[in-house]
C-alpha cells in the first residue's frame, strides 16, 4: 500500500486580503471618528499594505479594523505583520507585510516537533517552502495536523494535497 500524505504550507489567498482591505477602506471612509484625519489604507506593491494617517492614535485605529476585516475572511493574524508608525512630515505611515511561505527555520522546528512528539512512522520532508509529510496511517496524519494545529506557532499553516 501506498504511503498517504499532505502538505504544510503557509499562504493567503491574496483576493480574500483584497476584500478585506477594500472593506477596511470603505469604512474608513464613513466611520466618523476617521473624518478629517486623511486615513487611508492601499497595496504598495505584491506583499506590502501601507496606512496612512493624520495621528498616531487613528493609525492604530485603523490597523485594527483591517485586522478586524482580515478575522472576518478566515485570514490568520500570524499572516500579517505590521510594522511601527513612523512620523512621515505631518502623517504618519505604517507598513505591514504579509507573510507567506515557511522559511527554514520554521520548517526545521516543525519537523523536529513531528518527529518528536508526533506517531511513529511518520516522515516529514522539507520541500522548498512547504513540508511534506507522509506516513502509511491516515490516523498518524490527522494526530499531526491536530498536533500542529495545537502547537503555538509563529507562522499561520494550512494543510493541503491530502492524500
Amino acid at each position: 500500500m501506498a504511503d498517504s500524505s499532505f502538505d504544510v504550507v503557509s499562504k493567503v489567498d491574496r483576493q480574500e486580503v483584497d476584500n478585506a482591505l477594500n472593506q477596511a477602506a470603505k469604512e474608513l471612509s464613513t466611520r466618523f471618528d476617521f473624518r478629517g484625519t486623511d486615513t487611508t489604507i492601499a497595496w504598495k506593491g505584491e506583499e506590502v499594505i501601507e496606512l496612512v494617517s493624520s495621528t498616531e492614535e487613528r493609525l492604530k485605529a485603523a490597523v485594527d479594523v483591517f485586522k478586524e476585516k482580515l478575522v472576518r475572511r478566515d485570514i490568520s493574524m500570524k499572516a500579517f505583520d505590521a510594522g511601527d508608525p513612523q512620523p512621515s512630515g505631518k502623517t504618519f505611515r505604517l507598513t505591514g507585510t504579509l507573510k507567506q511561505g515557511i522559511d527554514s527555520e520554521h520548517a526545521k522546528k516543525i519537523t523536529k516537533l513531528i518527529r518528536d512528539e508526533g506517531p511513529k512512522g511518520v516522515k516529514a520532508q522539507i520541500q522548498g517552502d512547504e513540508i511534506r509529510v507522509s506516513s502509511k496511517k491516515r490516523d498518524d496524519l490527522q494526530a499531526v495536523i491536530a498536533l500542529l494545529k495545537g502547537a503555538d506557532l509563529d507562522v499561520a499553516l494550512q494543510f493541503v494535497n491530502y492524500r
